[in-house]
């Protein structure tokens, strides 16, 4: 069992009107108190991938949506995840519609090698979103598809 954290106490100021739409804030995404809001809030502003560096091992997702009518975009994206494959974990097809399709990338290397590859598919005529979101991933784990971890 992991040994508790320390736990700090500051404190902090906000404007009246800014407090009363963050108080809705949190109501509405269910937390039930202001403390774990303002962690969670923390930690993705932490995570996030445009403060990271190019050589940090991470694992995240690659999400997109295209139009699978567009002439061989479904084989240069399947051609694109081939040559990436040693960075790509899984991946998950939604069909979202006729014409639209839904890709979850999961993925895990070097930050620098995973924008890349999300940039190659971005520019890609028909896909009409990318998004790469990704979290610190330990580089010593070994190879992306073992379970390094005890499951209780």
């Amino acid at each position: 069992m992991a040994e508790k954290e320390e736990v700090i106490r500051f404190g902090v100021s906000f404007p009246a009107p800014l407090l009363e739409r963050f108080d809705g804030y949190i109501e509405a995404q269910g937390y039930t108190n202001r403390s774990e809001a303002i962690r969670d809030m923390a930690r993705r502003s932490i995570l996030d991938a445009t403060k990271m560096q190019d050589d940090e091992h991470v694992a995240g997702t690659i999400v997109m949506v295209y139009d699978h009518h567009v002439s061989e975009l479904p084989l240069v994206l399947m051609e694109l995840q081939h040559d990436h494959h040693d960075a790509i974990v899984s991946t998950m097809h939604v069909h979202l519609n006729h014409d639209q399709c839904l890709e979850v990338i999961v993925v895990r290397g070097k930050l620098s090698h995973l924008r890349r590859l999300k940039q190659q598919i971005q520019v890609q005529k028909g896909v009409i979103y990318a998004e790469l979101s990704v979290t610190y991933a330990d580089a010593g784990s070994g190879d992306s598809g073992g379970h390094h971890h005890h499951h209780r």
